[in-house]
């Protein structure tokens, strides 16, 4: 078919416009094809996630509920026992990750502070080739040296008397 040369610029433009349907339509459906399968695997994914997170809370839960239940029943035998051994877990679990020991000497009322943290890292960086080795750190407690007290540690701190009395 031959259609008149006043027309034919527009009618091969129709032909045109309709193999580009056809054509973007196709390319559509292989998309929506390619896409619809990807989205279906990721849906069931989630769903078994979901289901998975969901079961390990509720197991979670009901052990947790059945533990506290053999708890009340040894707190109702032992109130205080239960209540200590409660305490020293707890402590326990907090200060599992801690790097520094407080200890409290009763009788002279002071309180040492261990710098594990720092005593370690120097023994870190003393292990490896480095430059000049650093100063030993002083303890976070100890007096400043400028004052002239004496330090509660020490063997004179300890007798009570400073080297100005003798």
């Amino acid at each position: 078919m031959q259609p008149p040369e006043q027309v034919q610029a527009a009618f091969e433009d129709t032909l045109k416009a309709g193999q580009d349907g056809d054509r973007l339509k196709k390319e559509g459906l292989a998309y929506a094809s390619a896409e619809i399968p990807k989205a279906q695997g990721t849906a069931a994914r989630l769903r078994q996630e979901a289901e998975g997170y969901k079961s390990r809370v509720v197991s979670e839960a009901e052990g947790d509920a059945e533990r506290f239940s053999r708890q009340l029943v040894e707190y109702q035998k032992a109130p205080q026992v239960t209540r200590d051994r409660l305490y020293i877990n707890a402590m326990r679990d907090m200060y599992s990750n801690v790097t520094k020991v407080m200890i409290d000497s009763r009788g002279g009322a002071s309180l040492l502070n261990l710098p594990l943290d720092r005593l370690l890292q120097q023994a870190a960086a003393g292990s490896a080739p480095t430059g000049p080795a650093a100063p030993p750190a002083a303890p976070l407690d100890a007096p400043p040296a400028s004052t002239g007290a004496v330090d509660v540690r020490s063997r004179e701190g300890q007798r009570g008397r400073d080297r100005e009395g003798r």
